[in-house]
């Protein structure tokens, strides 16, 4: 019986347990059915290459065909971005954070009065690495996507007063002196206190949805997680995530209002105005030891106007009057 190409590798993959014979595997390569749906399962482009191994009984040829790649992918080593672009790059993060409804066409500007020469096509590359996105109208805003994957901004007028009530994740760039990474992190509204974080070298939403588990997993369940409209929270592995725990509630942002997760955009400003643009690491193990460092300062000893000068961890642990 013929079977589906890629929800075969799929169940081959993640599943390896159930033993899948070998026949059924040269059936999935005869045939001609190619599902969509099941190479999304996978994963992005850069998880399905971390499936492929040459000393798999497949040759790689084969694994190439079932996983949806191009052969010539898993030889390419990207070159990385230059130091002028890792550079514009530091200054465009630096300008959204004073000025987040600046778009490609005031950014640019923004480069070129700063002395770069740089178009609209190439700003708009490095602004769509960094996950940037200008708080703006936009046109059609209507054709948001699918809606089975966008959830009600559940927070308006809500009295936040008990910590898990509410808790806020996101993911930001974060630059380095040499290349930059993408951190995660969870803030709990009620308290302010980071319940969870991680940094990594790509947006994939399997990133974020670790860092949730690993906080569920340490503090408990929150009532209610907001995000924003990103790629990673309108896919169906995050609500496959969220379902796992139905005792939590899914919030999400309007589109292009930013101030709908201000907590977290908050300790954005907050982390990078006092550490990362102040201090850049030479690379991944420095930058996660000094995220490490400052976030335990932030939830353990420093004080937040927020809440009313009180110390974050003391308001998650102790209990609401």
């Amino acid at each position: 019986m013929a079977i589906c190409r890629c929800s075969w590798i799929y169940l081959r993959f993640q599943s390896a347990s159930l033993g899948i014979v070998k026949a059924s595997f040269a059936s999935a390569l005869t045939s001609s059915i190619v599902c969509k749906a099941g190479i999304q399962k996978i994963g992005d482009r850069d998880a399905r290459r971390g499936l492929v191994s040459p000393e798999h009984d497949l040759s790689l040829i084969k694994q190439c065909t079932i996983l949806g790649l191009n052969r010539t992918s898993i030889y390419y080593t990207p070159k990385g971005e230059s130091k002028e672009n890792l550079e514009m790059m530091q200054k465009i993060d630096v300008e959204h954070l004073d000025h987040p409804a600046k778009g490609v066409v005031g950014m640019t500007d923004f480069l070129l009065e700063e002395g770069y020469k740089v178009g609209l096509r190439k700003v708009r590359r490095m602004m769509r690495l960094m996950g940037i996105m200008p708080v703006c109208h936009r046109k059609h805003l209507s054709k948001i996507g699918s809606a089975s994957y966008i959830k009600p901004y559940l927070l308006r007028d809500l009295d936040i007063d008990h910590r898990n009530q509410v808790w806020c994740i996101d993911i930001t760039y974060i630059p380095m002196k040499k290349g930059f990474m993408y951190l995660t992190a969870i803030i709990d509204v009620y308290s302010r206190f980071i319940v969870g974080w991680s940094l990594h070298n790509s947006l994939d939403a399997s990133h974020c949805i670790e860092v949730l588990q690993n906080a569920i997993a340490t503090y408990g369940s929150p009532e209610i997680i907001n995000s924003d409209q990103g790629c990673q929270f309108t896919c169906k592995a995050w609500l496959d995530a969220w379902a796992q725990h139905p005792q939590m509630r899914v919030s999400m942002d309007g589109r292009g209002r930013a101030k709908d997760n201000i907590w977290i955009e908050r300790f954005w400003k907050t982390i990078k105005y006092e550490y990362i643009y102040i201090q850049p690491e030479e690379n991944g193990a420095a930058l996660y030891s000094g995220i490490k460092r400052f976030i335990d300062n932030y939830n353990y000893h420093r004080r937040h106007q927020g809440i009313d000068r009180q110390v974050p961890s003391k308001l998650y642990i102790r209990p609401a009057a």
